[in-house]
């Protein structure tokens, strides 16, 4: 199971930081990506970080803003949001990939997903 935590409301150009802990299959290797939606869109990668932390990768949108980052040993991801913008707000979901090796971009190749996390950007 995935817990998303740390959403909330913050200015623009402010900041934020959620929080994706697993429990349960902990012993198993796999990546962990976000995702975003926002009200009447499409759901969106965020960011992806492999089990070893290796590989690393963001969307287009976020590149340079956010940080994704893990602790293995408290089985949490952590996901920095810096330089907020209105158009950043959406529901934030966590979710893991059973894998040993890399990170997906794409939803589809997730295996479970946290409930998600309500991030809003006032302007």
């Amino acid at each position: 199971q995935l817990q998303a935590s740390g959403g909330g409301l913050v200015q623009a150009g402010g900041s934020l930081g959620l929080s994706c802990e697993a429990s349960g299959r902990t012993d198993s290797r796999y990546a962990v990506g976000w995702f975003r939606q926002a009200p009447g869109k499409e759901r969106e990668f965020v960011a992806a970080i492999s089990y070893s932390g290796i590989s690393i990768y963001y969307g287009d949108s976020v590149q340079g803003r956010f940080t994704i980052s893990k602790d293995n040993a408290e089985n949490t991801v952590y996901l920095q949001m810096n330089s907020l913008k209105p158009e950043d707000t959406a529901v934030y979901y966590c979710a893991a990939d059973l894998r040993a090796y890399g990170a997906s971009l794409f939803d589809l190749e997730y295996d479970y997903w946290g409930q998600g996390t309500l991030v809003t950007v006032s302007s």
